[in-house]
């Protein structure tokens, strides 16, 4: 735009700036934009811009001012500067010289300077730096009129600015949260130190960054879902998605629906095209959970996905490539599942190609204490409650315990102690455990003991829960500090 153009066309001129600025949000290059427009504006040789941090004034960008100066207030007008934040108002000197503001200005007649400008930048009234301008050789068009132009100019530098600054710090924000996301999901978010779970870290460090179908198997409540994470954020594909999917509790349509996606018209409902969770988790993992639950139909479909790495939306007969890494989980004997006909033979060698196997929590010696130590701080901070941890009956009732819920019955357990806790630490009376005298209880006629004497325990005690709920799956489940799909599948598992 030129200076017949911007001096007829004010409005025009500010909107063409505001355009230009409002679309930068890299503070450098936005500073830098600022800047130019400022300096073309005036016609000026030489400018800066100043912003503050905390109290302390500091240039962040410079134009014709010696570097090493860059940090200091004097190699321009410091009185321009100062008088204009003062005032909160935009000040032009035509003749600086002559101008009885700065007539005791050493950096005017050191820089010899001809004509300055000064704009203060504003949000809500709080000054946030200026913008300096200054002419050595001509006076260019540091002019009166040209004021309401530079106040508007200025107002819309500072948002900008603003702007940026809060587009910048949300970047670094969410740097953090993706790094706080990467520990919390790693390895070392698998706590314990027991032998087992060291094999189980191994493997993960192992295969993390093999692209190749992995199967974790395991109890209900073993953490299977944390190994499934551990291994994405473990991988060279940590930035990419992590999907997960529990398929035991969709129906068989739904399902299909969710895995694969559906095209707008394909069933009833099916109102608009829908992306599947396979697409969805595009160049990164996709975990299916509890896959021993899926049908025959559906069995078919993910070993086509399995095997040529495509699938169809339903209802469409486009075939999409995926490039996905699959992790499946199950608490349930794969092997058994094949030999009854309920599982195909083919898919399951498909899926079993790296085996992790997931430690049940009675098999993990002391791990149970420094998981119920976790649970608890975490707990703790959550209700902004505090307790001494655990007394000696309490860490000797987290011994003992068989916990067949896993760490999920654990991390309820300790939940439940903390908020009913009324001492200094949780004993064994506030944890509310079951625990079974095992040699007398299962001690058979001829004095052997029992080898299945811990499913006979689960199985007494689920019976026990429930008849006390009168048949109440939810209560039961919350009794025993499981979840209700763990229940149901003891429930069907032993015909109750």
């Amino acid at each position: 735009m030129t200076e017949d153009e911007l001096i007829e066309n004010p409005l025009q001129a500010l909107s063409i700036i505001s355009e230009t600025i409002n679309s930068t949000y890299e503070i450098d290059v936005l500073l830098r934009n600022i800047l130019d427009i400022a300096l073309k504006t005036v016609h000026a040789q030489r400018g800066v811009i100043l912003l503050y941090e905390g109290d302390t004034l500091s240039v962040k960008i410079a134009h014709n001012i010696a570097a090493q100066s860059e940090d200091h207030l004097d190699q321009f007008s410091r009185s321009v500067v100062y008088a204009a934040l003062d005032t909160g108002e935009t000040i032009i000197s035509y003749n600086i010289v002559d101008d009885i503001r700065f007539n005791n200005s050493e950096s005017v007649s050191e820089q010899k300077i001809v004509a300055a400008a000064c704009l203060p930048l504003r949000i809500r009234s709080q000054p946030v730096g200026a913008v300096y301008l200054d002419s050595t050789e001509t006076r260019g068009r540091f002019r009166p009129e040209m004021e309401p132009f530079l106040n508007a100019f200025a107002h819309q530098a500072a948002l900008a600015i603003e702007n940026a600054q809060m587009y910048d710090k949300l970047i670094k924000e969410n740097r953090n949260l993706q790094k706080r996301l990467v520990t919390q999901n790693s390895i070392r978010g698998i706590i314990g130190s027991s032998p087992a779970i060291h094999k189980v870290h191994e493997m993960i460090r192992s295969v993390a960054d093999v692209d190749a179908t992995v199967l974790i198997l395991g109890e209900s409540g073993t953490g299977k879902e944390l190994v499934a994470r551990a291994l994405h954020y473990s991988s060279s594909f940590r930035d990419k998605p992590f999907i997960a999917c529990f398929c035991g509790s969709l129906p068989e349509t739904l399902l299909e629906s969710e895995l694969f996606g559906h095209k707008a018209g394909a069933f009833t409902g099916a109102n608009h095209d829908k992306k599947g969770l396979f697409e969805e988790a595009e160049g990164g993992t996709f975990f299916l959970d509890e896959i021993a639950d899926i049908s025959p139909r559906v069995q078919v479909q993910l070993l086509r996905v399995l095997q040529e790495r495509e699938i169809k939306r339903i209802g469409e007969n486009t075939v999409r490539k995926i490039n996905v890494r699959i992790v499946a989980a199950t608490n349930k004997d794969l092997r058994e599942e094949v030999k009854a006909g309920r599982f195909r033979e083919d898919l399951f060698y498909r899926l079993n190609v790296i085996t992790i196997n997931m430690p049940p929590l009675r098999a993990r010696g002391d791990d149970v204490i420094l998981l119920a130590q976790h649970f608890l701080d975490r707990t703790l901070q959550k209700l902004n409650k505090t307790l001494n941890g655990f007394s000696e009956d309490g860490i000797d009732a987290l011994r003992r315990y068989p916990w067949p819920g896993n760490v999920r019955e654990l991390e309820n357990c300790i939940e439940r102690a903390a908020v009913l806790c009324k001492g200094e630490q949780i004993t064994a009376h506030d944890l509310q455990l079951d625990i079974p005298d095992v040699d007398s209880v299962h001690a058979q006629p001829n004095g052997k003991k029992n080898g299945r004497k811990l499913k006979e325990f689960e199985r007494t005690l689920v019976q026990k829960t429930l008849q006390e709920s009168n048949g109440n799956v939810s209560q039961a489940a919350r009794v025993l500090g499981v979840s209700r799909r763990w229940l149901h599948y003891r429930i069907k598992e032993w015909g109750l």
